[in-house]
């Protein structure tokens, strides 16, 4: 029977637990209970109990709860949640998964729906889901709903927000995918906006011969995502157009390159074609918000909520040491393109982030860098987004593959 997974305190949540299990049950879905609470008595009967919790992560419950440690308790119970569902997943008990939670709460629940594969619906309705969401959503399909009012106690708002989180945690657990046809090997790509018709032009042309493309938007957790299921092997290459993200890993940006960025393609073997799409801009959100330290800086607003700062010679210089230096340590076909006319829309000449001595020193120390032994260089006088040079891109990666043994 289909079946939704609940994780989350029992103790202190119980009622408001109860209160979801049953409007699910009301959609025709079963519902498994896992308790994850440390100090008092549940307030709802669990299918896992808090025990079997605990030691699923080599830890006893008592215990946990004597130390006093709240952090740590909720780190290890968070830990053991994890192992449970990818338990009940892996007997076919586990069709989707929610929770409801303020911040330690959502920590712990997130964790577990973290463990669990891209495509298994997962809910959490949380006190914290208007703020950043980055530590809870990580790298994957973890869907946050607000839940307006505080978890404690059922009420006219907190029903209504529970009962909408009951039908979309049963409807998502009922949805079967629609046969899609044929199955091809997937690509993946990076795609920003400055560089949407880079990607639109090379996605097609590799869609022509055959490949399934999936686009990411590097947005942090964009590349986030892109790296965990290149590194999952789903993947046969990486066209990875739009390197931006590193900028913001450089300069403070609110876009970060996650760790493994640009790793994780080279460490699996795969072949890999790179260009250095938007490395000419670091993001912020609404003007207001950047750094002071920033204000003389040449600033772009691209709409209400991104304000969009123009890399210097400088931090060009880093950036292109920090890709050299990922590229350099691929263990598979690693291609760079480089566009000499322009990295974004809007570094082209005549555009405001246009800016001849900082694309220098990005190009020329990428040449001193770069171990031409490993990686092969190709240097176009093109912009990022010309059609020739995205579809260069395109064809350099299929022979690449086609080349595989």
């Amino acid at each position: 029977m289909t079946t939704v997974v609940l994780v989350g305190t029992l103790d202190t949540k119980g009622g408001e637990y109860a209160f979801l299990a049953d409007r699910i049950r009301e959609h025709g879905v079963e519902v498994l209970l896992v308790d994850a609470g440390i100090v008092g008595e549940p307030l709802a009967t669990p299918d896992v109990t808090r025990e079997e919790v605990a030691a699923a992560a080599g830890a006893d419950v008592a215990a946990l709860a004597a130390a006093g440690d709240r952090g740590a308790a909720v780190e290890t119970m968070a830990r053991g949640a994890a192992s449970v569902v990818e338990g009940l997943y892996a007997e076919g008990r586990l069709d989707a998964i929610g929770g409801l939670g303020g911040s330690g709460g959502s920590a712990l629940v997130t964790h577990a729906m973290r463990a669990l594969p891209i495509g298994v619906p997962k809910l959490m309705v949380s006190t914290v889901a208007s703020g950043d969401t980055t530590p809870y959503v990580g790298s994957v399909d973890v869907t946050m709903m607000y839940s307006v009012v505080d978890i404690a106690g059922i009420n006219r708002v907190s029903a209504r927000i529970i009962a909408n989180a009951a039908g979309a945690l049963a409807g998502m657990a009922k949805v079967t995918l629609p046969e899609l046809g044929e199955e091809k090997p997937i690509v993946v790509a990076s795609m920003f906006g400055v560089t949407t018709a880079a990607v639109t032009t090379a996605r097609e042309r590799l869609e022509e011969l055959g490949y399934e493309v999936l686009v990411f938007h590097q947005t942090g957790a964009g590349g986030g995502s892109m790296e965990k299921l290149l590194a999952s092997g789903f993947a046969v290459g990486s066209l990875d157009v739009t390197t931006t993200e590193f900028c913001d890993q450089v300069a403070g940006g609110v876009l970060a390159a996650v760790p493994e960025r640009l790793e994780s393609a080279g460490a699996a073997g795969l072949p890999q074609v790179v260009s250095l799409g938007a490395l000419d801009m670091v993001n912020f959100g609404p003007r207001d918000t950047v750094p002071e330290r920033y204000a003389d800086r040449n600033l772009y607003v691209h709409n209400p909520t991104i304000t969009l700062m123009r890399t210097t010679p400088d931090e060009c210089r880093e950036i292109a040491r920090l890709v050299a230096r990922k590229l350099n340590a691929a263990n598979g076909p690693t291609v760079l393109f480089i566009p000499l006319r322009g990295v974004s829309a809007i570094a082209t000449e005549g555009q405001p982030f246009h800016d001849p001595m900082a694309d220098e020193a990005l190009f020329s120390t990428l040449r001193e860098e770069l171990d031409t032994a490993k990686v092969e260089v190709h240097e176009l006088e093109l912009d990022v987004n010309d059609e020739a040079f995205a579809l260069a891109m395109a064809n350099r990666l299929h022979e690449l593959l086609e080349a595989r043994p």
